[in-house]
């Protein structure tokens, strides 16, 4: 097995970060190609270790195939260098030189692959894609819960880079908790991309910041995703809405970063029993890990059994071994003032909490609750055509105050590749709210600036050149040339 000095260093001389954007475009396009071509033997493997649906796995490798094209595209298009240029002006006090600045590769990035998708987040995933679209070489930490899909994976990836002219060892795997550490702690990482629970993202966060010379990590941690349903579109559509948020909160067992977990209802209509009728049809699952399904079990029914709390649907009530299944709770806004951390504690896995309030004037409980939310990934208003404007302009002020996204009459699991995509949140949601780990902009984590002062053109990246050879969006002089 590849030892992490061996692997860092590999990758460290890979000659990815001297390639060019074009070839580097069709590398990634080429990784897309043999993902999909061998979908069945990756699909199967998936399956067995993960226990997803084949159904589920196999629209998850268009998704990662479609992330690495994706990527292949944004920097043809090459509006991600943020190419500046200004001309010298000696009339200016002090005098501008002249000043061409790019992003350019960091360097050897390191990506710890999740558990809960073990393509699209995993490997091949956000973090790799857009760390060789940058120009970075990647070591991938292969997640325990997958480690033969992890290999093979691997394996495809550095086979289409051969064969396609490029370096093979601008991807390398390496496994088990110690070499996380080890990776972290290397000298020749520049930065970490991280998806995964809280606590083992803040340790390795720390680590990352004690080093002698320390790195950016680029954490996507726990996140609660609250919702708040308006009065007006509980009464209009309570079965509707509890259809949306029960087929939400079970989706895969309740196993993605954007689970709804904390939904505000207003008290008194049938909003509840119709989301307990929904829930009670949905069918229990096998949770990635057994450690995951005696972690979700454990913060289940801790909660449940609190004095300030009603089970509305218990899934424990019929056991099946290994088998997960969706779970209710409910409490009211004082409650959830009293304690606001506790409630707002993230459960992996088919659970959700209703906070029932009766006063949604400016000023009130609804208002006070909501400010006391904790960053998170995405934040939801399902209101009607009949509701204040007011209303809900509050809610999405005190929303877009803490989540990364801001959702209207929809549901948030479900994460759109697009250009103005943004996957992250203020913590505990992700440790950098102003970066995302899905789409265009994700490049932008393993990129740093360079300004060239008064360079001769030989020098310059090919971008920053007169006349604009690359043909590259670029701004001179304070104005946008597209």
């Amino acid at each position: 097995m590849t030892t992490v000095d061996e692997a860092v260093r590999a990758a460290a001389v890979s000659g990815l970060e001297r390639s060019e954007r074009s070839d580097r475009a069709g590398w990634l396009r080429a990784i897309a190609d043999a993902l999909e071509a061998h979908r069945a033997e990756l699909v199967e493997l998936a399956n067995r270790e993960t226990h997803l649906s084949e159904a589920r796995l196999d629209g998850e490798v268009t998704r990662t195939a479609t992330q690495l094209r994706f990527f292949a595209g944004v920097i043809e298009e090459g509006s991600y260098l943020e190419a500046t240029l200004d001309r010298p002006d000696a009339s200016l006090l002090p005098p501008r030189p002249d000043l061409r600045r790019i992003l350019r590769p960091l360097g050897v990035v390191a990506v710890f692959a999740a558990s809960n998708f073990p393509f699209a987040f995993s490997v091949l995933g956000n973090d790799t894609a857009s760390a060789l679209a940058a120009g970075d070489p990647v070591v991938v930490k292969a997640h325990p819960g997958h480690p033969e899909l992890s290999r093979r994976t691997a394996a495809i990836a550095r086979e289409a880079l051969a064969a396609a002219g490029g370096p093979a060892d601008a991807l390398v795997l390496v496994e088990g908790m110690d070499a996380g550490i080890e990776l972290v702690r290397h000298p020749l990482v520049r930065a970490v991309g991280f998806t995964g629970s809280t606590r083992g993202g803040r340790a390795l966060f720390d680590l990352a910041a004690s080093r002698p010379e320390p790195i950016p990590f680029y954490g996507e941690l726990g996140s609660i995703n609250p919702v708040v349903v308006t009065p007006a579109a509980a009464t209009e559509d309570a079965a509707g809405l509890a259809a949306g948020l029960a087929g939400s909160f079970t989706r895969d067992g309740g196993q993605y970063c954007t689970k709804p977990g904390l939904v505000f209802v207003p008290r008194g209509t049938g909003f509840e029993a119709a989301l307990a009728s929904a829930a009670a049809e949905a069918p229990g699952q096998r949770l990635l890990t057994e450690g995951m399904t005696s972690a979700f079990a454990e913060g289940a029914s801790g909660i449940a059994a609190r004095d300030d709390v009603e089970l509305l649907v218990d899934g424990a009530a019929a056991p099946e071994p290994g088998v997960s299944r969706p779970t209710i709770v409910a409490t009211d806004i004082a409650a959830f003032l009293a304690d606001p951390a506790a409630f707002q504690e993230e459960h992996f896995g088919p659970l959700t909490l209703l906070v029932r309030y009766d006063d949604a004037a400016p000023g009130g409980e609804l208002d006070r609750a909501l400010a006391r939310l904790e960053g998170s990934l995405t934040g939801t208003v399902r209101h009607a055509a009949s509701d204040d404007e007011e209303l809900l302009a509050r809610a999405s002020a005190a929303l877009a105050r803490i989540a990364g996204r801001v959702l209207y009459n929809g549901w948030p699991t479900g994460v759109a590749i697009a250009w103005a995509q943004h996957h992250g949140g203020g913590w505990p949601a992700s440790t950098a709210s102003v970066h995302t780990s899905v789409g265009a902009s994700a490049i932008r984590r393993f990129l740093t600036p360079v300004a060239y002062q008064d360079a001769p053109q030989g020098v310059l990246p090919v971008e920053l050149r007169d006349g604009n050879p690359a043909g590259v969006p670029r701004r001179v002089d304070g104005v946008l040339e597209a």
